[in-house]
């Protein structure tokens, strides 16, 4: 299969450029699923190709890469949404059984092909935003066969849509009723078991930890993150949400692609993540949907070079905001950043928080040939235009994609 794609704009996300310029009137020479060439009009190849879609001047940028999603789950929690408005606590509503446990009993519940059809209706909406590449973590079934389950469906999506999926284990994301007051025992399980059987059958890329007062301690996390390692698998972690335990640094130093959500990052913790090359992933949604005011440390992370990625945090608890333009949009108005820093947070350094740097989030020779096309002027309306279809079309392993 080879396309070619003329009469181009192309913002490229390379990394080496000092900022987004557009490159107007360009060609883009597509073969076995990757960018072979790229070039002015005037020296586009004239061998035959065997589809040549003319783009009439429109935008290209390489496919948006949404890199922290929990896409994959059963039930919702609007009836928990609607209570904390009108005043309940959460410690109560926790105790009616809502909560993370609501969704974990409702994914404990659900067939493997319930969790497939529901995340395909999410899935739709993320890639008519012009998402390509997607992770999607476990974290609500906290035993080995349900996380497996979990795990098996976010792979599944693969053959009923046009997306790429980057799967990563989050067993130690709660403690589940069966351990409870024994977390210890149950950080053993999943270092143990849920990370061996996930990695023999081949469907997790890496392993997440929530390291939070609410959730596991630095010893534990440490124990998780050392288990994924000894199986050669990436590691990540929800770290300095609610507190800062010192999580982002440990992650960092254990070589971890990314650390999110990051509110209460100090300063000690920046420079271990510009030390050692881990992403700092925001995560606007869950800032705006649980009305947050600690605000990530933006100024800190750029005075220390430390790339941001963006990604939606697709759940049913704090984040049911199924659009990464959205949060292009959150991040410029309520973090601060530039339309610039936003795209790059979708793109190239969406890639590197999933270990993706060399393949995509660009569009270079040698990289997926994975390509939003759009109907805008300037790249900067990503990012400050909402609710208004944007996307022409998707390109994903150098095919056009009919969503």
């Amino acid at each position: 299969m080879s396309l070619l794609l003329t009469n181009t704009t192309i913002v490229s996300m390379d990394q080496s450029d000092s900022d987004y310029q557009t490159q107007p009137n360009c060609y883009i020479a597509i073969e076995h699923a990757k960018i072979v060439k790229i070039g002015p009009m005037q020296q586009c190849p004239t061998a035959d190709y065997s589809q040549i879609i003319d783009c009439q001047g429109r935008l290209i940028t390489p496919g948006l890469i949404d890199c922290h999603t929990h896409l994959v789950f059963a039930g919702n929690r609007a009836k928990e949404f609607e209570q904390r408005l009108t005043g309940v606590p959460y410690e109560t509503i926790a105790k009616q059984g809502g909560g993370i446990l609501s969704t974990v009993n409702a994914t404990r519940a659900a067939s493997e092909s319930q969790l497939v059809e529901l995340a395909l209706q999410r899935l739709s909406a993320l890639t008519a935003d012009g998402v390509t590449t997607i992770e999607i973590k476990s974290g609500y079934g906290l035993t080995l066969e349900d996380e497996l389950k979990m795990l098996r469906a976010a792979k599944q999506l693969e053959q009923h849509a046009s997306i790429k999926v980057s799967t990563t284990l989050l067993a130690a994301h709660a403690v589940p009723p069966e351990y409870k007051d024994n977390a210890d025992n149950y950080i053993r399980y999943v270092c143990d078991e849920i990370i061996p059987a996930a990695v023999a059958a081949k469907l997790v890329d890496s392993v997440d930890v929530f390291c939070e007062s609410i959730g596991f301690n630095l010893a534990q996390t440490k124990a998780v993150f050392e288990a994924a390692l000894s199986h050669s698998l990436g590691i990540k972690g929800h770290t300095e949400q609610l507190s800062n335990l010192g999580g982002s640094e440990l992650a960092a130093t254990m070589g971890a692609t990314s650390v999110d959500h990051i509110e209460f990052l100090d300063e000690q913790g920046v420079k271990a993540l510009a030390q050692h090359g881990t992403v700092a992933t925001l995560l606007p949604g869950a800032f705006y949907f649980l009305r947050e005011t600690q605000l990530p440390p933006i100024d800190l992370l750029r005075q220390h070079n430390v790339p941001m990625a963006l990604a939606t945090d697709f759940n049913p608890g704090t984040s049911p905001i199924a659009s990464l333009t959205m949060m292009m949009n959150m991040g410029c108005t309520l973090f601060r950043l530039t339309p610039e820093e936003a795209l790059r947070g979708v793109t190239c350094h969406a890639a590197r928080a999933l270990g993706l740097q060399d393949s995509r989030g660009q569009i270079r020779v040698g990289y997926d040939a994975d390509l939003a096309i759009w109907n805008i002027d300037h790249p900067a309306q990503l990012a400050y235009e909402v609710g208004t279809p944007r996307l022409h079309s998707r390109i994903v392993n150098g095919e056009i994609c009919h969503d």
